[in-house]
C-alpha cells in the first residue's frame, strides 16, 4: 500500500456501521445525527475511497452488498477495539475525566439518579454522568449505537440478548393510584379501576401496551382521562383530578405519595434491568456503576428485615 494511498475516514466508517445495522437511510441519517443527503454523501465517498460498491440502491430501497456484507463484519469488529483503545488511553491514570451515558425508560422514572449520582461524586469525581429519559425505541437504538452505556428498563422480550448483558435490579410492583377517589381500603379489581377516568401513557409507550393488556379481560376499555408521558406527570394529576393510575409503588412511595395507593387483587409486576453491550469500552466503568445500583437496591430490600 503506497502511503499516500487514501484511507476511509472514522465518519464513513463509523456511518456505514449505523446503516450496516438499520439498512435504510433515512433511519440511518436519522441515528448519526445529520441530514439524509449528507449521509448519501458519505457513503458514495467510502465506496469511491475503497472502489467498491457496498451499498446496492434502487426505487424499492437499498440493501448491502455480498461485499458490503463483508465489509461490514470486519470493519466492526475493528472499529469496536478502536473505541477501546482510544478510552483506556485517554482515561489512563486519571488523564481525562470518565463519562458515563446513561439512559432511563421513561416509562421507570429515574427516581434514584440523584442517589447514584451523588455517590460517585463522593466516591470518585472523574466519573461525570449524564442521564437521558427516553422511550423504548429512541433508548435501544442509542445503546446499541453506542451513544448511550447502560440503560434502566423493563425487560422486553425483542431485546438481542446475545449482544447484550441483562441484570435484573428489581421487580416494580404495579398498584392503583387514586388519592382523590372514595375507594374502599381493600385490593382493586380492574372493574374498579374502569369504573373511573384512567391516566395512561401515549399509545406508542411500551407501558400503554402493559396497561391495556391488563385490563383487557373486563370486557370494556379504559375511559382516558388524560395520555401523560411521564409517571410523576400522572401522579400530579391524580393528585389534581378524580381519575386513577397504574404506577410502580416503589416510585409513587419515593415521591411520598403514600395516601390513595391501591394493591391489584390482580397482581402486576414488570422486570427492572440494567442493560449494557457486551463489548462496550467503557465495560469496567459500566460494571463499576452497575455492581453499585445491584448492592444499593439488594440493600434496600433487606433494610426492613433488619429493622424487624
Amino acid at each position: 500500500m503506497s502511503m499516500m494511498e487514501e484511507l476511509p475516514s472514522i465518519s464513513q466508517l463509523e456511518c456505514f456501521i449505523i446503516y450496516g445495522r438499520v439498512q435504510n437511510f433515512t433511519q440511518a441519517a436519522k441515528e448519526a445525527n445529520i441530514t439524509q443527503s449528507a449521509f448519501s454523501a458519505q457513503m458514495k465517498k467510502l465506496e469511491a475511497t475503497l472502489g467498491v460498491t457496498l451499498i446496492q440502491r434502487s426505487k424499492r430501497g437499498s440493501h448491502l452488498t455480498p461485499a458490503g456484507e463483508r465489509f461490514l463484519a470486519r470493519i466492526s469488529d475493528w472499529m469496536e477495539e478502536l473505541h477501546k483503545i482510544v478510552y483506556d488511553l485517554r482515561t489512563a491514570e486519571g488523564a481525562e475525566q470518565m463519562e458515563l451515558n446513561v439512559g432511563i425508560l421513561r416509562t421507570l422514572g429515574d427516581i434514584q439518579m440523584n442517589r447514584h449520582i451523588a455517590h460517585f461524586r463522593e466516591q470518585n469525581s472523574r466519573i461525570r454522568f449524564n442521564v437521558y429519559d427516553l422511550e423504548r425505541e429512541q433508548l435501544f437504538c442509542a445503546l446499541m449505537d453506542d451513544r448511550l452505556d447502560v440503560v434502566s428498563s423493563y425487560l422486553l422480550p425483542e431485546m438481542p440478548a446475545a449482544e447484550l448483558v441483562i441484570e435484573h435490579f428489581c421487580w416494580d410492583n404495579i398498584v392503583y393510584y387514586a388519592p382523590l377517589l372514595d375507594l374502599p381500603q381493600e385490593p382493586v379489581t380492574v372493574d374498579t379501576i374502569l369504573a373511573s377516568p384512567v391516566v395512561l401513557y401515549p399509545k406508542q409507550f411500551i407501558m400503554n401496551d402493559t396497561i391495556v393488556q391488563y385490563c383487557k379481560g373486563a370486557g370494556k376499555r379504559p375511559h382516558t382521562a388524560a395520555r401523560l408521558s411521564t409517571p410523576y406527570a400522572m401522579a400530579y394529576y391524580c393528585q389534581q383530578n378524580p381519575a386513577g393510575a397504574l404506577l410502580p409503588e416503589r416510585l409513587l412511595e419515593t415521591m411520598g405519595c403514600r395516601q390513595g395507593l391501591y394493591p391489584l387483587v390482580k397482581p402486576l409486576r414488570t422486570d427492572a434491568c440494567l442493560i449494557y453491550k457486551k463489548d462496550s469500552p467503557k465495560i469496567r466503568l459500566i460494571q463499576t456503576y452497575v455492581d453499585y445500583v445491584l448492592a444499593s437496591f439488594h440493600a434496600a430490600q433487606q433494610a426492613p428485615k433488619k429493622q424487624g
